[in-house]
């Protein structure tokens, strides 16, 4: 089960950030089809937020056809995100890693860097 957190000075929604982490754990394989998710009063009470907020992002996975809400049983993952292996550009990246951390980079430098390449036209 995935286990959700909050950057409250991220800037970006809440119900946008559990919609976040919920992807992002579909695409490492920590969640797979059949799993459920936290009920939102499970989340409601971690968290400290508004229902309707926790309603709103597991809508927002269902439109996506992620999720599939059961009533009376739960939420749960319908499919997956993981990327087929590709043990080349697993190797690249990790080189890649090595490199930017050798340079001194830190893990924030390494994600600005990357997200200003995945912006690039």
């Amino acid at each position: 089960m995935i286990d959700f957190t909050l950057d409250r000075k991220s800037g970006t929604a809440t119900y946008a950030q559990l919609v976040q982490q919920v992807e992002r754990a579909l695409r490492l394989g920590r969640l797979m089809p059949g799993d459920q998710l936290p009920t939102a009063r499970q989340v409601v009470g971690r968290l400290s937020i508004n229902p309707n907020t926790v309603l709103r992002a597991y809508r927002e996975l269902e439109a996506r056809g992620l999720v599939e809400a059961m009533p009376g049983l739960g939420t749960f993952v319908r499919r997956s995100l993981v990327a087929p292996e590709d043990p080349e550009l697993t190797a690249a990246l990790g080189a890649w890693v090595a490199a930017a951390r050798a340079a001194g980079l830190g893990d924030d430098d390494m994600r600005s860097l990357l997200e200003s390449a995945l912006s690039a036209p």
